[in-house]
């Protein structure tokens, strides 16, 4: 599975490279609790909560004079207490110092939020906070940041950096009353929870993703506060002007005015994290896992080192269990890994969604868990009054009715140890005519059951639970494997024993998607085109969540994990391959095979047959050409992807990280042989125009235009082709590589020999070509005569592409210069022989090659 639109995560989590084996040490658990600084208002006012003057003393009252008998209380984490217009926190002595994570949703969403991409489940904000008790009898609020660590409390660089990084006070409340056993602090938090504050609510980056202005306080008001035994659910209908109601340009999110407002009805949960955070696991590049880090300033006595901890769920055996653990029987865990589905779910879809969740099941037991992860469906209100889908306990996959076609799973985690608390799974409504299309594209040259616009709920089930569990194991804490797929022999995904035992990817985190390499002939089940969970998901998941007792500390482990995956590295099928390389052609989305060229000639053996059927497939009764104009365009994208697939090789740089017990370089540059058979392939099926695409009855119902289809194909290509990235790795790899390399000069021979077939024949060219050649011409001269440079990067800033060294740009601008002056003269000593548009054309060549080399003034 490969699509931008889908099963995106990168947005939500910042993923480094930072190695995990220089033995870093173990952060805090917390970290340490500063004296607070009374608070300066200026302003006095009468009662509990209102601020202070300077140096002034809250007075508390007698508790039953603060929560009187007509309160409405209920008793948790922090207990609340309702009193009319009213909110109070009581908070034990046991609760002050605890790091609280809080999370923020949208619970119910205007029509205007919804057009923002704002709907029910939607994550709005999340951060950490600590109550703690300060002079003057008051309680403070500080928001904490777990950026910075200095793990050695001896050290005279941690006592220096907590002077530098003290966590700041986001609020302070007068504690209203104590409790009778004087263990427990009541303050009024009313003003806090009508605030505009973004803590409890929309940080401000979600205010301009969701696009909403001014609060209003007067349209707005607290709906319910409940406690749990382990969080507070405050859920709250606000009001906010729209984006819109801003004036200016550039106004900002917060500024108002004339515009119209949105309602909509927030759920914040307070979740108290663990008192002793879970023992972290260092990050592995070797390992595709999201991840929390901090910089630490004592790893590295002469630096700094950015540390990183794997995002996992807390798995333990049971104290009872131990010592079968530890035989290596299977046990089950103390707390068991939970996903609820949304009431809202249409029914027909949720034994597909749960079987998605469960499907991990088999992956935990590599760790040594049996039932560690479980699908449920949510309770009714009429079961459980108490059961929230907002509560932050509890992770869910949420139904949104949205005509986005996309599904996500993010995940919230400790910042102090990378342990995942909860996720709720994003699963939009028109995810289904996704999928929909990108089988009926991909399979159904092999499977009959994708001719048709609407799928039977069989087969869309069956594509539902591949989501499924492609989200569920993001929430896992996987990130994509885009290199997966590159460890399948090509000629394997068209052997039907091998396919339908093994799947066509060793990893559901791939974007792989579906077998379009599989041909009618092989006669594969749906077993050989559906994407599985497979051995590099086994894999990944026993790395990061066997348990090791042995090892007290994070630090402890890596000399164990080390050993592991220096191990897997012999099964090639265990190979992660990052998402985030943009030179690496193993590692891509949407592709298949070790061989982009071989799998894209059985994908256009199958579009062949796709494109001819697409009529009969795609028609309705009494209805237009909509759905066939639809899937000629997904048919035409998938095209697209194969070239794309195949350009990646041109200039390629793999990377494959390693320790140093390992053999081999981390980088390698792509073999010559492989480029040369690249262009080849682009030569045959992308220069030379692909006129079994131009079918003239289907483009005239559709209303396309036959050059627009021809150069939608041809100009992405030329320009990752002809880039300043690509012809300086290829300049790049001849001087590292010397006599080996495929060089720039026998890329631009094979090019433009390619593109100008027609000046040594002779033969007339027609307008695919004379605009493909135009084209070509253009982006010459662009390297010669390129626009005005931007801005340099700041010292020190790593620029796109870095790891794999760009040749300077003289030397691209003179290989470019180089062809034009050849081409010139090819195209000067073709025009006596061409006639009509060809000759018009060619004329028009040199004349734009001659006014690039010689500019005129």
């Amino acid at each position: 599975m490969k699509a931008t639109v889908l099963f995106s995560l990168l947005a939500l989590t910042a993923v480094s490279y930072a190695e995990a084996q220089n033995k870093p040490k173990t952060p805090p658990q917390t970290p340490p609790t500063k004296t607070p600084v009374a608070v300066t208002d200026t302003t006095k006012k009468a009662g509990p909560g209102r601020p202070l003057m300077p140096g002034a003393k809250a007075e508390p009252k007698p508790y039953a004079t603060v929560i009187t008998d007509k309160a409405i209380t209920r008793r948790g984490m922090i207990t609340t207490h309702k009193l009319e217009d009213k909110f109070f926190f009581e908070i034990a002595d046991s609760t002050l110092g605890r790091d609280i994570l809080v999370v923020s949703r949208i619970s119910k969403a205007g029509a205007e939020v919804r057009s923002a991409s704002g709907y029910a489940g939607d994550q709005i904000g999340s951060s950490v906070i600590r109550f703690e008790k300060g002079p003057n009898n008051r309680i403070f609020m500080r928001k904490l940041s777990f950026r910075t660590y200095g793990p050695d409390s001896t050290a005279s660089m941690y006592r220096s950096l907590q002077n530098s990084n003290i966590q700041a006070i986001a609020a302070a409340f007068n504690i209203a009353a104590y409790t009778a056993d004087k263990k427990g602090s009541v303050i009024d938090i009313t003003d806090f929870i009508n605030s505009d504050n973004d803590i409890f609510y929309f940080s401000g980056s979600s205010k301009g993703q969701y696009k909403i202005g001014g609060f209003q306080s007067d349209k707005s008001y607290v709906n319910n506060v409940r406690s749990f035994p382990k969080n507070v659910e405050i859920t709250t209908t606000r009001t906010y002007t729209t984006a819109g109601g801003a004036t200016g340009p550039g106004a900002p999110m917060g500024g108002g005015g004339g515009g119209g407002t949105t309602t909509m009805e927030l759920n914040t949960s307070l979740v108290i994290l663990p008192k002793v955070p879970m023992k972290p696991r260092y990050f592995d590049p070797r390992v595709g896992y999201f991840t929390v880090g901090y910089t630490d300033f004592d790893a590295n006595p002469q630096g700094v080192k950015e540390v990183q901890l794997v995002k996992r769920w807390r798995l333990e055996p049971k104290p009872a269990d131990m010592a079968k653990y530890k035989r290596g029987e299977l046990v089950e865990p103390v707390k068991p890994i939970v996903f609820y589905i949304d009431p809202a779910t249409p029914k027909k879809w949720v034994p597909y969604l749960m079987a998605g969740i469960n499907d991990w099941k088999k992956a935990f037991e590599k760790a040594g868990f049996k039932n560690a992860i479980i699908a449920k469906v949510a309770p009714t209100a009429a079961q459980d009054s108490t059961w929230s889908l907002d509560d932050a306990m509890h992770s869910a996959i949420v139904y949104k009715p949205s005509e986005i076609a996309n599904a996500s799973g993010p995940s919230i985690s400790d910042p102090r140890s990378g342990e995942i608390i909860e996720s709720h799974i994003n699963w939009y409504h028109n995810v289904m005519k996704l999928v929909h299309d990108w089988y009926m594209i991909q399979a159904s040259a092999i499977d009959p059951r994708a001719r048709k616009m609407a799928f039977s709920d069989e087969l869309m089930g069956d594509l539902i639970r591949f989501v499924s569990s492609h989200e569920v194991g993001h929430t896992l804490g996987l990130r994509h494997n885009y290199g997966s797929s590159s460890t399948v022999p090509v000629e394997m995904l068209r052997n039907k024993a091998f396919v339908e035992a093994n799947g066509h990817t060793p990893s559901i985190m791939d974007y792989a998607r579906f077998n379009y390499v599989a041909q009618p002939e092989d006669h594969i089940s749906s077993k050989g085109i559906y994407p599985r969970i497979g051995d590099y998901d086994l894999w990944a998941i026993e790395w990061g969540y066997k348990f090791m007792p042995e090892y007290k500390t994070a630090a402890a482990e890596v000399p164990a994990l080390n050993k592991m995956t220096v191990e897997s590295a012999k099964n090639k099928r265990l190979w992660f391959g990052t998402e985030t390389n943009p030179d690496d052609p193993r590692s891509q989305n949407e592709d298949l095979g070790d061989n982009a060229m071989l799998a894209s000639t059985y994908g256009i053996k199958n579009l062949k047959v796709i494109v001819a059927k697409l009529p009969e497939w795609t028609k309705s009764a009494n209805e237009g050409y909509e759905d066939l104009e639809t899937m000629y365009g997904q048919l035409t994208s998938q095209l697209g992807r194969y070239m794309g697939h195949v350009s990646k090789n041109i200039g390629g740089v793999t990377e494959t990280p390693k320790t140093i017990e390992q053999p081999g370089t981390v980088y390698a540059r792509t073999p010559a042989a492989t480029q040369k058979e690249a262009m080849t392939f682009l030569d045959v099926n992308l220069f030379t125009t692909p006129t079994w695409l131009l079918d003239k009855t289907t483009l005239d119902n559709i209303g396309k235009d036959p050059i627009q289809v021809v150069n939608g194909l041809q100009a992405p290509v030329l320009n990752k082709l002809l880039s300043s990235s690509t012809l300086g790795k290829l300049i790049s790899a001849e001087a590292t590589d010397g006599e080996s390399a495929y060089k720039v000069t026998d890329f631009f021979t094979d090019l433009q020999g390619s593109i100008f077939t027609e000046l040594k024949s002779n033969s007339a060219i027609d307008v695919y070509r004379r605009n493909l050649q135009k084209s070509y011409v253009d982006k010459l001269i662009a390297l010669v005569n390129p626009p005005a440079a931007p801005a340099a990067p700041a010292m020190g800033m790593p620029q796109m592409g870095g790891r794999s060294a760009g040749a300077a740009p003289g030397d691209i601008a003179s290989v470019a210069k180089a062809q034009l002056r050849e081409l010139a003269a090819a195209v000067k000593a073709a025009v006596p022989q061409a006639s009509g548009m060809s000759k018009y054309h060619l004329q028009d060549l040199a004349e734009r090659i001659d006014m690039a080399l010689n500019p005129k003034g």
